[in-house]
């Protein structure tokens, strides 16, 4: 039963991911494609755009097919988590948690199920079971170290002041 719960876990995080990246790479499911997803990073402080809007794109929709499909776990959830992460500290930073004031609520909710996936594998039913793939961990410490310097830059940024605002000294 706990695999089938893994699996259902991955299924639903990977895949909503997986979909949040095809919207910034692509416009799918309404998204805004590469222009616009540059645009909206560059007035996070995220510049240049485009090369941040790439990246945004291979972490939500690599980390999410990874993580759908169990393969070469724990790095599908770990480039989750840096997904959610870099939206908690640009996008949502300064409010309250809740999402209906713009908070991290949501952030939040998938890294606690990317850690979980993390710390538990990614169960019978993965690729990684079938094909008898483990991932070694000097890569998933790269993968974590590139995660935290991102997330360190993501953090630091300056956001476009609001119209009408003056800008920083």
């Amino acid at each position: 039963m706990n695999d089938l719960a893994l699996l259902v876990l991955r299924l639903v995080q990977g895949g909503l991911l997986a979909g949040h990246g095809a919207q910034k790479g692509f416009g799918s499911f309404g998204g805004p494609g590469m222009a616009g997803a540059a645009g909206w990073l560059e007035s996070l402080g995220l510049r240049p755009g485009k090369p941040w809007a790439g990246m945004a794109v291979l972490v939500e929709l690599g980390g999410g097919l990874l993580t759908l499909l169990g393969l070469a776990n724990p790095l599908g959830p770990v480039l989750s988590a840096t997904a959610m992460g870099m939206a908690a500290v640009t996008a949502h930073q300064g409010k309250p948690i809740w999402v209906t004031a713009g908070g991290a609520e949501l952030p939040a909710v998938n890294i606690t199920t990317a850690a979980a996936l993390v710390m538990s594998g990614p169960g019978r039913y993965s690729l990684d079971r079938l094909l008898g793939i483990r991932v070694p961990g000097w890569i998933t410490a790269l993968t974590v170290l590139g995660a935290l310097v991102s997330l360190g830059v993501g953090y630091f940024s300056e956001p476009e002041p609001a119209e009408g605002e003056p800008e920083a000294a």
